[in-house]
């Protein structure tokens, strides 16, 4: 299991060719340039409703073929959507029709989620190495760009990072009274140790993902339609749910499998209300398999039983805690510089950057952010 990264790498091309495949991955792979010319809404506005066509997908096509539609498909939507002064609240249906074809057979919502904007979206420059931040590109963008493309090559590598810590997870949820103590604390160890790596990553996010470049051309394109006071009416895909508007968060690190795998392990817990409400609503966006694993994690762990019976575990369960709790301190630093701050100030370039006080899955995202830092601190064992 290599954490909730494909188990094989994700698909820059399609198995076969046709007419409808090759026209969507021609468009997808030029959207730095017909968002730099304008031309994304009037590209999609001149195509008939089957020139994307991907019943042949569907009917023929293995599951990472539609992976990749999902994505291109995706980024394509988004960029119609946001790609010009003002959002767009209908998708015509040429997009709207394959999208909503290919989210209901992988169980996912038709907006761009965390799953096709980083999980799915990524290759290897050398196969002989390992995934790194330097062996790691992009394979479909908005803007394009060392800030866009490094912004989710973090979280690719975070993702990678945190494999053996989800291995460890799903080992220790399995625990009980009669597991071997040393066999408990070397889970919990795994477990800091890959949680470390993660941070470590994390700290290098500034490094190319510059907070000015962010918030005015990378982050405006990932919004979706709930909560969004761009698009109050909500998002109208073309001849798909009866013409009703659809109401979807966008595309957020908390669409991550990460940290609720690791917090339904080690049994923390939030509080009930509107955000964690919020978070449980992320798992609607995440792929089939990573919801039913969190799932059978949460309802299966003791851990927190065993820590409080021995005297032993404390320490090392405290320090996966810790982790955690810095992985949340240092998103809380990156959303007040990358989003707070920048949010402030006035810049007639990009495109707007979105809501002031909204996260782009639709959330205030410094008191939901702050929140769970602190929640995660107070469960420690003492």
């Amino acid at each position: 299991m290599n954490g909730f990264l494909p188990d094989k790498f994700p698909v820059s091309e399609y198995s076969f060719s046709s007419p409808s495949l090759s026209r969507l991955h021609q468009i997808a792979n030029s959207l730095p340039k017909l968002l730099l010319t304008s031309r994304v809404r009037r590209t999609i506005d001149a195509l008939k409703k089957d020139d994307l066509s991907i019943d042949e997908l569907l009917a023929t096509g293995p599951e990472k073929d539609l992976r990749f539609a999902m994505v291109q498909l995706s980024f394509i939507a988004h960029a119609y959507i946001w790609g010009g002064s003002a959002a767009k609240g209908k998708l015509p249906e040429a997009v709207s029709k394959p999208w909503v074809q290919v989210a209901a057979v992988l169980g996912r919502p038709p907006i761009l989620s965390y799953a096709s904007y980083c999980l799915d979206n990524w290759f290897l420059l050398d196969k002989k190495e390992s995934i790194s931040l330097e062996n790691v590109g992009l394979i479909t963008n908005f803007l394009g760009g060392i800030d866009e493309d490094w912004f989710v090559t973090v979280h690719v590598c975070i993702e990678n990072a945190a494999s053996d810590a989800i291995r460890a997870a799903e080992a220790i949820a399995q625990c009980t009274a009669e597991s071997d103590e040393q066999q408990v604390e070397a889970l919990l160890k795994r477990i800091d140790q890959s949680l470390q790596k993660v941070n470590k990553i994390f700290l290098r996010m500034t490094e190319r993902c510059n907070p000015y470049i962010y918030y005015h051309r990378v982050r405006p394109f990932i919004f979706g339609s709930k909560d969004n006071p761009a698009l109050v009416k909500g998002l109208v895909l073309e001849n798909q749910f009866n013409n009703k508007p659809q109401f979807l968060r966008g595309e957020t690190g908390a669409q991550s499998s990460i940290v609720p795998s690791l917090d339904g392990a080690l049994c923390v817990k939030h509080s009930n209300d509107s955000l964690r409400h919020y978070l449980n609503e992320m798992r609607d966006y995440m792929p089939p398999e990573h919801r039913q694993f969190i799932k059978t994690i949460e309802e299966s762990s003791q851990v927190k039983q065993l820590v409080r019976a021995s005297k032993d575990l404390k320490d090392s369960y405290n320090e996966c805690l810790e982790q955690i709790r810095e992985f949340r301190s240092l998103h809380l630093k990156y959303a007040d510089a990358y989003i707070n701050k920048q949010s402030q100030r006035k810049d007639p370039f990009g495109f707007g950057g979105g809501s002031t006080i909204t996260g782009t899955g639709g959330t205030p995202f410094m008191s939901y952010l702050q929140k769970h830092h602190d929640e995660t601190e107070k469960q420690k064992v003492h």
